[in-house]
């Protein structure tokens, strides 16, 4: 009886599992989605913003739980089940549409800052409630007191969409005609896309000092290369050749981008560094337990944060890449790489404080890539599929926890842990050692347990950046279409 209760608990955990997981990647897509579409000029900020809350949402609601002061797990998932459901359908009866979509605002520069000082503060802020109540036995209202701090600095930014929608100035005839002279600049330049596409032999016939150009002239150049195809078809000088195909920086869909090398490269060069991250991730609580530290929360919730700080500025720095110094975006996903590489090889060498360093470390770089990554994806493969290209990447990382956990990880920490146990065996009452009871299990203490792990974690996330990088100089030419040459 106790068995079939058993089963019956376990099939429901996993009815739980597969309904929240398909309704989170549901709603993070539509979200991603949504906004990337209204924020074009700006989607590593949005990204990294959008990624960087999800993935601390588990945190706040955890802290939001402990202010409630509930006796058991099961009152914690009724909160999570209905309270911020019942959030969601609320706000969806009072959210509406600000003007200018898709026009960039004088005020958005302000905003996104805001934002980001938000988003440090809470960082911040949750770190530090988190080392409180490691530290010291705190009491429930002190508890409720810094919840509530919490959701209020949560709630902040909403400040931004109240404040343009209701204290916006309204626009002056000059703002309103500026903003028509650009609307019909972006259909000039979708009509001209359009017939590039057409006429795909611009590419064909365009020497490569064209894309050295300023903007201003590569464009004059590339609409008189035009004009000439034009009239020579017209004429019957030249044949147009059918497209087989989108191009980068146009939309394509999954099955077209599944045979591109670059969108390959970004998948493989996400299994290896994403899935070395959540290698550690997940065990990290075993990491802590062989160094010695018997609370292993602290350093989970740790990690937790420094994610969603690499979440945020994996987007803010990604974007600056671009915009002031006009390399693709690739190159911030490499710089993380070699960091997380950094990390991995310094616990490797078993140098002092090695959990703090990989903790921060993997933290930031594995948060990065889901601030670059999505961002990427949307550039080079268009928004039209942009939901089956998002979910096909994320398959990237339980693919690369999968292979790397079980072979590499796993294998390796059993092998020190038997070895460590005929040790014991072998030398019960030495110094060294402690004597193995018939009751124990295998466990493996010291910092060897993941040394090699990590050193191999290290080397595949070193060639996760080489692949970054062979994206970067593939890519060279379609950032310098979307975002221009140089700074100046």
């Amino acid at each position: 009886m106790l068995r079939d209760k058993s089963d019956a608990d376990s099939g429901s955990l996993c009815i739980c599992i597969y309904v929240g997981t398909n309704g989170e990647t549901f709603f993070n897509t539509a979200t991603l989605i949504s906004c990337v579409q209204n924020f074009p000029k700006s989607r590593g900020p949005i990204v990294g913003i959008l990624k960087g809350f999800a993935g601390l949402s588990g945190a706040i609601l955890t802290q939001v739980y402990a202010m409630i002061n509930a006796p058991n797990e099961a009152s914690l998932i009724f909160m999570i089940a209905v309270g911020p459901s019942m959030v969601v359908i609320a706000l969806m009866f009072i959210v509406r549409p600000v003007g200018g979509h898709k026009q960039v605002r004088p005020s958005d520069g302000s905003s996104f800052l805001f934002t980001y000082c938000v988003c440090l503060i809470l960082a911040a802020y949750m770190l530090g409630v988190l080392i409180l109540e490691d530290l010291f036995n705190l009491s429930q209202t002190l508890i409720t007191i810094l919840s509530v701090i919490l959701i209020i600095l949560v709630l902040l930014p909403v400040i931004v969409p109240i404040t343009l929608a209701f204290f916006l100035e309204p626009k002056s005839s000059a703002e309103e005609r500026l903003l028509a002279e650009a609307q019909k600049q972006e259909t000039g330049v979708s009509r001209q896309e359009s017939s590039e596409a057409i006429f795909s032999e611009i590419e064909d016939e365009k020497t490569p000092e064209v894309d050295t150009l300023p903007a201003s002239e590569r464009q004059k150049r590339l609409a008189h290369l035009q004009a000439k195809l034009v009239q020579a078809a017209a004429d019957g000088a030249v044949r147009v050749k059918p497209r087989k195909g989108p191009r980068r920086g146009e939309n394509f869909t999954l099955t077209q981008a599944l045979i591109k090398a670059d969108f390959l490269l970004i998948f493989i060069s996400l299994i290896l560094a994403s899935g070395s991250g959540v290698t550690v991730i997940d065990n990290l609580g075993q990491i802590t337990q062989s160094l010695g530290y018997k609370n292993s929360s602290i350093f989970v919730s740790m990690i937790a944060i420094w994610n969603f700080l690499g979440r945020v500025g994996g987007g803010y720095f990604s974007e600056i890449i671009i915009k002031d110094f006009a390399y693709p975006r690739p190159v911030g996903l490499a710089i993380v790489q070699v960091i997380m590489a950094i990390g991995l090889l310094y616990y490797a060498l078993g140098w002092p404080g090695q959990i703090y360093v990989v903790t921060v470390l993997i933290g930031l770089g594995y948060g990065a890539h889901w601030a670059i990554v999505p961002a990427t994806a949307s550039e080079l493969f268009g928004l039209k599929s942009f939901g089956s290209l998002y979910n096909f990447l994320t398959l990237a990382s339980p693919t690369g926890s999968l292979i790397f956990s079980e072979v590499i990880a796993s294998n390796i920490y059993d092998r020190y842990a038997e070895q460590q146990a005929a040790d014991r065996r072998q030398y019960p009452t030495s110094a060294l050692t402690k004597p193995l009871l018939d009751d124990d299990s295998l466990t493996c203490v010291g910092s060897i347990c993941y040394s090699l792990t990590c050193g191999i974690l290290s080397g595949l996330c070193i060639i996760a950046a080489v692949l970054s990088l062979i994206v970067v100089h593939r890519t060279k030419r379609v950032y310098a279409q979307l975002y221009g040459n140089s700074h100046s």
